[in-house]
């Protein structure tokens, strides 16, 4: 009997074992997917002054603004480190875009804008999904920054006007790779796994202080 019992003990000590292999592993390559794919990108995150309707509009109308200043800042521009040194340096500009898109609505609040690292969740587009993670961000406030969020890219310019799955790889200039490219556009098949690998790791990381 002791014979036996050790025996199943041995082999559910085994399968936990490799069990906890497999996650590890899982973990440790969707970390590193993560990783390489948010050091590509440069995200935009809006935030309303409230979640009033109008408040709403209008933080469509500086998101609006604050994208299309940026495009303007940073065409020819080919690496993320290199599109986020040229909008560090003009913060007060993109800021003013979005102010001045307000102020021609008739709206005074004041907009800031900075660099910073945010950690996003995952985000389906048109076209593309982003997968959730640690992302450096340009984040854009408006009045209070008490209203609901709008999460997007700023570089490469994915969501500048319509952006669809075809156009992603265009969009994206040569900046991310080729897996990259099929990972957030789902081109591979398996992505809403890979996703969801990715955005439970980043959630037990973080739950651990990680």
């Amino acid at each position: 009997m002791t014979s036996c019992f050790t025996h199943r003990l041995r082999r559910w000590e085994a399968a936990l074992l490799l069990a906890f292999g497999i996650t590890l592993t899982l973990g440790v390559w969707a970390s590193a997917s993560e990783s390489a794919l948010a050091g590509q990108v440069l995200r935009l995150h809006v935030v309303a002054h409230s979640d009033s309707e109008a408040d709403q509009a209008l933080k469509l109308l500086a998101r609006d603004a604050v994208l299309a200043e940026a495009s303007r800042l940073l065409e020819g521009v080919s690496h993320r480190a290199q599109a986020e040194a040229v909008l560090s340096g003009r913060l007060d500009e993109l800021a003013q875009a979005g102010a001045d898109a307000l102020a021609a609505a008739g709206c005074s609040l004041p907009v800031a804008a900075e660099i910073t690292d945010q950690w996003f969740p995952t985000k389906a587009y048109d076209g593309f999904s982003l997968p959730a993670g640690q992302y450096r961000a340009l984040r854009v406030t408006i009045g209070a920054g008490e209203g609901r969020n709008w999460w997007c890219v700023v570089f490469p310019p994915l969501c500048l006007g319509s952006v669809t799955e075809e156009s992603v790889e265009t969009a994206a200039g040569g900046v991310l790779s080729e897996d990259q490219v099929s990972l957030i556009t789902g081109q591979d098949g398996g992505y809403v796994l890979r996703f969801r690998i990715i955005e439970w790791w980043e959630e037990l990381l973080r739950s651990f202080g990680g």
